[in-house]
């Protein structure tokens, strides 16, 4: 005949007078009675069929039966017990989720977010990171910050950052291939291409230097790499020329560690744009406040430069 499962409802009790080798402590520990914390064992040891604990003057030692099963009843316990208190620190602390995409989130608002903690030491913030963001996540965030035009957007967003874009490389670089006179010239160097899959939301060298009435696909020596990040930190390491975002390169070009070296283009209808969602909680309004501070800021102060 198949085997009857146990009667869980013993597992904290099983527990305590294992772990303190006594049925009287594990009553104190547990607000029962001795004889209630005693007829409990009993129950269990008939339904297994044989004895968990050794009787003894000054208290109870478990049996090779009782240590097997006080081994999975103590580890239960305690990831029961570590599952509570994750929950109840969840329940106290708000989260909320931030989708962007690697470059904003490396050179914008990791810099930045620490400051919101510092303000709200309550709310715990999560950044989601993708280099292509999916279609719609402005529907299920808490709040999104995604690169566009703004007729890419529903009603409510706000532009905390317009495309802005400056080629850049490193001093270095600069010394050993410039100078760089016009687009003309920079056509003729290695360039640092952000790879996108599909239409891209941003400009890029192509349409960069379309701009200026100039074709040129991606050459020999130019080295292309997936994530915003990866091209700046290749421009750095005097790899080639890179297109700069003003508002995410402004540290680098203010410390010298990249300059400038061709004209602005800027598209004042893309940029970065601040989606929240429309039943935002406290914390969510509060972060949407602070970020739009911050853009204000940025708006006073200005790029280095520009």
């Amino acid at each position: 005949m198949p085997y009857r499962n146990l009667d869980v409802g013993w597992l904290r009790i099983f527990d305590a007078v294992g772990r303190l080798g006594s049925l009287t402590r594990a009553a104190d520990e547990l607000g029962l009675s001795q004889p209630a914390v005693s007829y409990q064992i009993r129950r269990i040891e008939e339904q297994l069929g044989v004895s968990l604990f050794r009787r003894q003057h000054r208290g109870s030692t478990l049996s090779e039966a009782g240590e097997t099963l006080y081994r999975a009843v103590h580890s239960g316990v305690e990831r029961i017990d570590e599952a509570a208190r994750e929950i109840r620190q969840k329940a106290r602390t708000p989260v909320i989720r931030i989708f962007t995409d690697y470059g904003f989130a490396a050179f914008w608002l990791m810099p930045r977010v620490a400051d919101f903690r510092r303000l709200h030491p309550q709310v715990e913030v999560h950044v989601v990171a993708s280099q292509g963001i999916e279609e719609g996540v402005e529907e299920i965030a808490d709040a999104a910050i995604l690169f566009g035009k703004r007729e890419d957007f529903r009603e409510e967003v706000h532009l905390l950052i317009p495309e802005r874009v400056v080629p850049v490389c490193s001093p270095g670089f600069l010394a050993r291939f410039g100078p760089f006179t016009d687009a003309a010239a920079l056509a003729k160097a290695p360039l640092l291409h952000l790879d996108t899959v599909g239409k891209p939301r941003w400009l890029t060298w192509t349409s960069w230097l379309a701009a200026y009435g100039l074709a040129r696909e991606a050459a020999q020596g130019d080295l292309g790499l997936n994530t915003y990040g990866f091209v700046i930190q290749a421009a750095l390491a005097e790899q080639g020329i890179a297109l700069g975002w003003l508002g995410l390169i402004d540290a680098h070009l203010a410390s010298g560690t990249l300059v400038a070296v061709g004209p602005e283009i800027a598209r004042e209808d893309c940029g970065y744009w601040l989606i929240s969602n429309p039943s935002a909680s406290g914390a969510i309004q509060a972060l949407t406040d602070w970020l739009l501070a911050q853009r204000r800021e940025n708006r006073h102060t200005g790029p280095p430069g520009g």
